[in-house]
């Protein structure tokens, strides 16, 4: 027999229904001589700051009672005694603690030695324009840890739509842009007192009682500025910059606004409550077994149940072209946006696009690309914040679209269905795909890009006799 107490809280992450406040973050007490369970209403919420419930066997006569029967004294236990459960008051929830924006205005600089940025510069296959990194990082509010253990590393904050700055998510990544260390802001700050022996600021010891640190959507901050764009919901902030990147800004009204939940158990029910009104579509990273896309599929079915006027479309295009080995690696759309030319996704005239630059450009001009983006936007410093939150980030509404949808989902949707229902590739006009007769330009763009994604195994498109040709795919 063990020396220690014979009941104790079950150990490891299984959590059961609080007889308290009825949520599954239960933890029962266990028998340690017989393995089974104590009765439902002995164990421990870990809701400490919401519930409170805590029914220990100790302290309410349970461990005596049975004692006492093994023992052949049976007058109060089982027939007439009952287990009185110990009231404890509930603590009433804090206040939120958010990062002060003097500490998050310190990571807008540094962009130069920012290994993230300088990737989407000089070192990927087709570099971007200085001007369209400018603004993603001014539209997102990206930084740079400029020195400690993530020196180099980019800073990915979460702000919500009041302004506030929940979470800053720090990413270090190498020169072929594959991360190499994750982290967050408070706790590099925390490392760095704790080093140095140093009180830790009154903010962050406030910070670390939150009951949630990643709270809110990356991107949140926008939805007051574009009230009209569909939303694009990925899981990791370096999927909604890419996006953007590839898709266009969000000045169009039509076009995507992406936002990021930060990791795949991320999606919930709080985090969307910010959506209430608008098209969400959803893109899961993949995942052996299609797990990662079931799961978001159930989670945003039951979502929108609970949001009126709310429509949330998780795609499904990569699970339908990806290959197994992708799969098990746990890709996501960014890791094939990545690949091609960004011009060739951008919603403009093909006649107008530019011929591509491809990774052979000179590196002399890669060199002065970086250099004039260090002399325009990564010369000029940020501005001193003297506001308490980030109210600032709360900008102007952008003006109201003629549309509020897009056509990529409802073309590719009636491709794959296509695809799946026939066992011979099969022709067909462009007037048959949906909303070809409202924009047919806009169409044939979705085609072409949805070419690009399948890398040539799903469709073909002839442009002189405006035919697709579809090739079967299993279901």
């Amino acid at each position: 027999m063990s020396r220690g107490h014979r009941y104790i809280l079950e150990k490891g992450s299984k959590k059961h229904l609080c007889p308290e406040c009825n949520k599954r973050r239960f933890v029962r007490y266990i028998d340690t001589e017989t393995g089974g369970y104590l009765p439902d209403q002995y164990g421990r919420c870990d809701r400490e700051s919401k519930c409170s419930y805590h029914l220990n066997p100790y302290l309410d006569g349970y461990a005596k009672a049975i004692k006492e029967q093994e023992k052949g004294n049976r007058l109060e236990f089982p027939n007439k005694w009952k287990p009185q459960r110990r009231t404890v008051k509930p603590q009433s929830a804090p206040e939120p603690v958010f990062i002060p924006v003097e500490v998050f205005s310190r990571t807008r600089t540094g962009y130069e030695q920012n290994v993230f940025i300088q990737n989407l510069l000089t070192r990927i296959a087709f570099p971007f324009e200085v001007q369209d990194i400018e603004k993603v990082i001014s539209l997102y509010h990206l930084g740079t840890v400029t020195d400690g253990y993530r020196a180099g590393a980019i800073t990915f904050p979460f702000i919500d739509k009041n302004g506030n700055v929940r979470a800053v998510q720090v990413k270090q990544f190498d020169e072929a842009n594959h991360t190499t260390g994750t982290d967050f802001l408070h706790s590099i700050i925390e490392k760095q007192h704790t080093w140095n022996n140093e009180p830790l600021p009154e903010w962050l010891k406030g910070y670390k009682k939150n009951d949630k640190r990643v709270s809110c959507l990356f991107g949140e901050h926008l939805l007051s500025k574009y009230p009209h764009n569909p939303i694009a919901l990925v899981e990791a902030p370096k999927t909604a910059i890419y996006g953007t990147l590839y898709f266009g800004f969000p000045e169009q009204p039509q076009n995507l606004l992406w936002f990021a939940v930060y990791n795949l158990s991320s999606l919930n029910l709080n985090k969307c409550q910010a959506l209430k009104g608008r098209n969400v579509y959803l893109f899961p990273d993949l995942s052996k077994g299609g797990k990662a896309f079931e799961l978001w599929s159930r989670n945003a079915k039951d979502i929108q149940s609970q949001l009126p006027g709310t429509y949330f479309k998780v795609a499904d295009f990569l699970e339908q072209l990806a290959p197994d080995s992708d799969k098990e690696q746990g890709n996501d759309l960014a890791d094939y946006l990545i690949k091609q030319d960004w011009r060739l996704f951008r919603k403009r005239n093909v006649q107008e696009q530019p011929e591509p630059e491809s990774i052979e450009s000179s590196t002399r001009e890669k060199s002065e690309k970086g250099v004039a983006l260090k002399k325009t936007f990564f010369s000029q410093a940020e501005p001193t914040q003297k506001a308490t939150n980030c109210n600032s980030f709360k900008d102007e509404k952008a003006p109201k679209p003629e549309h509020d949808f897009t056509y990529f989902d409802k073309v590719s949707s009636f491709i794959y269905t296509t695809a799946v229902g026939i066992t011979q590739s099969r022709i067909i006009s462009i007037e048959e795909l949906p909303e070809a007769a409202k924009n047919p330009a806009k169409v044939v763009e979705c085609i072409k890009q949805l070419i690009i994604l399948a890398g040539g195994r799903l469709i073909e498109f002839n442009s002189t006799y405006s035919k697709v040709r579809i090739y079967p795919r299993s279901g």
